[in-house]
């Protein structure tokens, strides 16, 4: 297909929003909801109103470059621009989570209660080499590369469904955000570093309530810290909040990546993805991210919000 195809105006462009535009219009809608019934509670709501205004204005602003040149390379800039976005939401499930006690004591429990022992601490134990810290690090940097690598294969080989993949995708990671807005869990690597490790160990697990509201310290990562997988974690972590891990959105939506990859039917792309979905589930509790109740549900919670977004794209036509 030549380069003049990205570019052609479409015949029969979409008027109005589009299920991608439409998936962040009901979140933004759900967190403000919440924001306003507890703005009493909230830190600084103006500005988290304010960049709700700002994400719409430029969801607004992407949708009227789409409707200027309807083509298929301002289609697939406005989903980039949202998926950029992800990035600021993430961040923003902190401050809505705050408003909640804090649940990592039960799902360390869960932890303790199904392995007898905390996974998330014994894995690095076990298994310190290099070579097995490296592979698991780089793997856990490559979450939104495998991402963005399935959607740009369905932007040029598989177009029909592009926005049907991508769709799939934002509903999903907003699934996930809204369940971390009402359930917050801040993984290991936070909770045990407020707990101390002691306490960890010999699993005692108190309830710290709103503890985190104040506190983002955070335990060092296990591994071999003089590698690229290690300093791409650090990169990774230097700009996160205490905030998402139950269950593991990594683990659950490059689970997505892998059946969306089968559903292409195409065997290289599904064996390129299919590594790394093995390895993410593992890397996200060897790095302390995660529970590995958390890793488990997001495989649960991955096939789920696939399904049930992949029959909401199939009946509505997407």
């Amino acid at each position: 297909m030549s380069i003049g195809k990205y570019f052609a105006i479409e015949k029969s462009p979409r008027k109005g929003f589009g299920p991608l535009e439409w998936s962040v219009l009901v979140y933004t809608v759900l967190t403000l909801l919440i924001v306003l019934f507890c703005s009493t509670k909230v830190q600084q709501p103006d500005a988290m109103i304010w960049g709700r205004v700002r994400v719409m204005l430029i969801s607004f602003g992407m949708w009227a470059v789409y409707r200027f040149v309807p083509c298929r390379f301002t289609q697939f800039l406005g989903v980039l621009v949202q998926m950029l976005l992800l990035g600021w939401w993430y961040g923003d499930t902190y401050h809505l989570n705050c408003l909640f006690a804090n649940q990592d004591h039960v799902v360390a429990t869960w932890d303790q209660a199904i392995f007898g022992f905390q996974p998330a601490l014994r894995f690095a134990e076990v298994y310190p080499q290099a070579w097995i810290s490296e592979i698991l690090e780089i793997a856990y940097a490559c979450y939104f590369p495998i991402i963005i690598m399935v959607c740009v294969f369905y932007f040029f080989a598989r177009y029909k469904e592009f926005e049907r993949c991508c769709f799939v995708f934002m509903a999903s990671f907003f699934t996930f955000y809204l369940i971390f807005d009402l359930f917050p869990v801040t993984g290991p690597m936070y909770y045990f570093k407020a707990i101390g490790m002691d306490k960890a160990v010999h699993g005692i697990f108190p309830s710290l309530g709103n503890y985190f509201q104040t506190h983002t310290e955070m335990l060092q990562a296990p591994g071999f810290h003089d590698g690229i997988g290690y300093a791409l974690l650090q990169g990774i972590h230097g700009g996160e909040s205490p905030t998402a891990a139950f269950p593991s959105s990594h683990v659950g939506i490059t689970f997505e990546c892998l059946l969306m990859a089968i559903h292409s039917r195409n065997k290289t792309l599904t064996l390129i993805v299919l590594p790394f979905t093995v390895l993410i589930c593992f890397a996200t509790v060897y790095t302390r991210a995660h529970y590995a109740i958390d890793s488990m549900m997001g495989l649960v919670a991955g096939l789920a919000f696939y399904l049930l977004w992949m029959w909401v794209s199939k009946k509505y036509k997407i």
